[in-house]
Parts: C-alpha cells; structure tokens; sequence
C-alpha cells in the first residue's frame, strides 16, 4: 500500500470534517454552543456518534489483536459494560438533568464542598488526558509506521499534525460540531468493520455461513473464564464487576460522554440515547473479537510470522495494509482514523469544557459569550492540545504492553477515587472533612498501587479490571472514617465558604 495513497486519504478525510465543521459553527461559535450545543441535540445522533467515542482506536485494533493471548474474555468486560450503562441511564442521567448541569462535576461542589468539586474535576482532567492520549498514540505509531516513515518524519511530528487538524474542525463548533462528525465518523467505523470481516472471509475462501462457524470452532472463541477465581485476571466475575464500574466512571462519571448527553432536549431524550447507543456497543464489540479470531487464522493459513510483530496491537494493519489490496487497505484506514478522532476530537472539546467551568468558573460569569470568555476558551483549547502531544511522547517511551490494557489499568487508577467520591455523595447524607478530600483522593491509588503489586504474593489473588472497585471502595472508607453526621447536600455558598479561612455551612439541597 503505497504511503502516497494513504496520505491522500487522510488528508480527503480531514477535508470533510473541516468542511461539516464550517457549516455546522457558521453564525454560533460561541460558548453555549461549544459546551453543550445549545442543548438542542437529536438523541438519535448523539446514540449513533456515542458509539465511534467510546470504542476508539483501541477497539479497532488493540481488541481484536489480544484475542491470540486472551480469547473471547474480552466480552465478558462488555457484559459488565451493558450493566454499567443501564445505570448510567436510570441514576445518574436524571440526576445531572435535575440539576441542570453544564460540568457534571459541578454536583461535587453542591455535595460535598468546593475541595471536593476541584479534586473530582482536576481528576477528569488527568484521567480524559492520558486515556486519550493513549488512544491518539495507537493510531499515531500506526500512522508513523505505514505513511509517515516513508519521508522520515520525527514521531512527535506526526502526532502534532493530528493535534492541529482536530483542532482546525473544533475550535469553533465544539460539540455542536462534534455530534455531527461523530455520526460521520461512526458511520465509517461500523462499515470498516463490516467490511473487513467480508474482505478477510473472501482472502479465507469462507461464505457468510462458513465465516461464522470459522469464527465459532476457533480455539479464540472462549468468552466465559470461570476457573481459578483467585490468579486467573480473566475470571468471569473480576471482568464483569470491573466492566460495571469502569463504565459508570470512565462513562458515566466523565465529562466526555456525559457532556453530549446534556446536549439533548430532555431526560427522556438522553435515556433513550444511552439505551440504544449501548445495544449498538454490545453488537459491535462481538464484530470486533470476530475479526481478531479471522486475522489469526488469516495469518496462520498465510504463513504470517505473527511473534515478529512488535506487539499484538499490529496484526490488523499489517495485514490490511500489507496483505490484501487497496480496497481493504482504505477501508481499514478509515475505520481507524474514524475511531480515533471520533474519541480524541470530543476529547479535546470535553476538557476544554471542564478547564473553563469547573476551574475558571465560566458558568458563574454574568455574560458566559463575552468575547473574552471566547478567546480564552480558544487558548485552553491549543493549551490542552499541546499537553496530549507531551503525554504521547511519554508514553512512547514508556509503553510495553498492549494499549488496551494499558487503558484499563490507568482508569483504575485515575477514576477511582472519582468513583469513590460520586458514590459517597450519593449513598448516604454525611458531611465530608472537604479539605482532607485532595490528599485522600492522592492516598487511594497510592493504597491501591501497593495492593495491586503485593496481592498474588500476599494472598494469591491477581487484580484485573476490578481493581477501580478496590480503588473507589479505599475511597469510601476514608471518607467515611473522617466525615461526620450531615443535613443534606451543600448549598453553592456552603461550597463556596469551604475555602481556606471560611466557615463551611451545610444545609438540604
């Protein structure tokens, strides 16, 4: 596949998004439209563009190539994630359209205090920005190797030409833009994976009929993992408990995705956009573990020396790119730069929103539009476009396993204590120690760290995806051990007299 014709490519892509871009910003470019779209977006469109989001490039590529090492168990992860959404559609959804809220993490602030606000809102800041950044990185060291190499273009070049085209098509629209380039980009993302299992069938000399049963007979195919509870990281249950609550934080508790829900006329709109988005996921992700179990057996029949590859992330390209012709090569060049500037894209928009809200108080200003407001709203932008650029380089350095993993286990870590803060808030009535909340949601993953590299030898028992439960549970506990009895949620001017010097006031919300 020449590097020519894939350059050409991204480029027509690009064209594209910049152009709905213009149309969809032209005359409202301003900070309501940016944040949450005026609130008047179709739920059908904001179900459909969820999907390109939160699959991303990881999906695309890092699921289907962890099937040689990890079968089907992957699915079991995404039962637990159907779960997880089904709570995000019947308790936190209403919670966030009772309360009319632009940043979701605005809900800390009237709950728990202002430490509490800014500690939740500086997490989803760290967390949206490495798993992110990560994402960005898996389409860029495939972007690098199969287009770029060829005119020896640094890597940290490559990344950065991502960076500015995202940000050329949402510097203006923001997520008024984002709803409609997201329904583009999942539209490309659902037909490349189609595609490419009819194409790797075709290469197979395999029918509809015979794919499935290739797919079915496989040694992939094992979805459900019940030996060995206490070393087995794939044990049904650590998956399907962790897909339940890395859902509800990474989804549910995360201003990305929650940001376009808000987006929508009503409750009843956001609700049906989450259920219908999560049947779609659900569908999806079994296409996607198909297509690893054709690629190994594509490889196999093909004499394709699959320990060679650098990590199992490179399977799909290498095979669509290297061994079957053009079309294929296309359609899998679009599926993944779909998937992965469909996540990054909204990504950026998110923390953009959050920085403004949450930390420079956007929603308190008499004139939220005032043209200063616009302009700085456009330097955070670039701001956080430059800082994904600088965590890619370093995870280049660091990185040796595969990004799907690598995800996860990072969301554990992150999310957790974001977890934990949401499901104190909401569990009972207490009054937390609001000053304490940075240095507890600092001690969690700390605790955690240590559990997690000591539990085989102390226990026997190996951490996976559960390990956001153990994370958010350390949370609660110290809330719990240093909060006393309260009256309710806090006012915004109890929030507000949290600060340094202040006496806090608590009453019902």
């Amino acid at each position: 596949m020449s590097p020519i014709i894939l350059l050409s490519f991204l480029i027509g892509y690009f064209a594209v998004l910049i152009g709905i871009s213009y149309f969809t910003s032209k005359g409202a470019s301003d900070n309501s439209s940016f944040f949450i779209a005026n609130r008047n977006s179709k739920w059908y469109f904001v179900a459909f563009g969820m999907v390109g989001t939160a699959l991303s490039g990881v999906t695309f590529i890092s699921v289907p190539g962890a099937v040689a090492n990890s079968s089907f168990s992957y699915f079991q992860f995404v039962l637990g994630n159907t779960v997880g959404f089904v709570l995000i559609a019947t308790v936190l959804l209403p919670l966030y359209y009772r309360m009319n809220l632009i940043s979701i993490y605005t809900y800390l602030e009237r709950r728990l205090g202002y430490w509490s606000y800014k500690s939740g809102a500086l997490i989803f800041l760290v967390s949206r920005v490495i798993g992110s950044a990560f994402r960005l990185y898996l389409v860029a060291i495939v972007l690098q190797k199969f287009i770029f190499d060829a005119w020896n273009v640094p890597f940290g070049a490559t990344v950065a030409i991502c960076l500015v085209l995202i940000w050329v098509y949402t510097h203006k629209g923001g997520l008024k833009t984002i709803v409609i380039t997201d329904t583009l980009q999942t539209v490309f993302l659902l037909s490349s994976v189609l595609l490419s299992i009819w194409f790797i069938s075709r290469s197979l000399n395999l029918d509809l009929l015979q794919t499935f049963e290739a797919v079915k007979e496989s040694s992939y195919s094992k979805m459900f993992f019940w030996e060995d509870f206490l070393g087995n990281k794939a044990h049904f249950l650590k998956h399907f408990i962790g897909g339940i609550f890395v859902t509800i934080a990474m989804t549910g508790l995360d201003q990305d995705l929650m940001q376009k829900n808000l987006s929508c006329k009503n409750i009843g709109e956001a609700q049906k956009n989450m259920l219908s988005f999560t049947l779609v996921f659900v569908f999806i992700n079994i296409f996607f573990l198909s297509v690893g179990a054709l690629l190994y057996q594509y490889a196999g029949a093909n004499g394709i020396d699959v320990a060679a590859l650098k990590t199992p992330d490179h399977l799909f390209p290498e095979i669509a790119l290297n061994h079957l012709n053009i079309l294929p090569a296309i359609v899998f060049m679009l599926g993944l730069t779909a998937a992965t500037f469909a996540t990054t894209d909204s990504a950026l928009t998110a923390l953009t929103t959050s920085f403004c809200v949450d930390f420079l108080d956007f929603d308190k200003k008499a004139d939220q539009n005032d043209p200063r407001l616009v302009r700085t709203r456009h330097m955070v932008h670039i701001a956080f476009s430059v800082v994904m650029l600088l965590v890619i380089l370093v995870f280049r350095m660091i990185n040796d396993d595969s990004v799907v993993n690598a995800i996860f286990k990072a969301a554990g870590y992150t999310y957790g204590p974001l977890l934990g803060l949401f499901a104190f808030g909401m569990a009972n009535k207490r009054a937390v120690a609001d000053k304490l909340v940075p240095y507890i949601c600092l001690l969690s993953p700390l605790i955690t760290y240590i559990l997690d590299s000591n539990s085989v030898a102390w226990t026997g028992y190996a951490m996976g995806f559960e390990l956001i439960v153990v994370n958010a549970a350390i949370t609660m506990l110290m809330l719990a051990m240093t909060s006393r009895p309260g009256t309710g949620e806090a006012t915004s001017e109890g929030a507000a007299s949290s600060l340094p010097g202040a006496k806090q006031k608590q009453t019902a919300y």
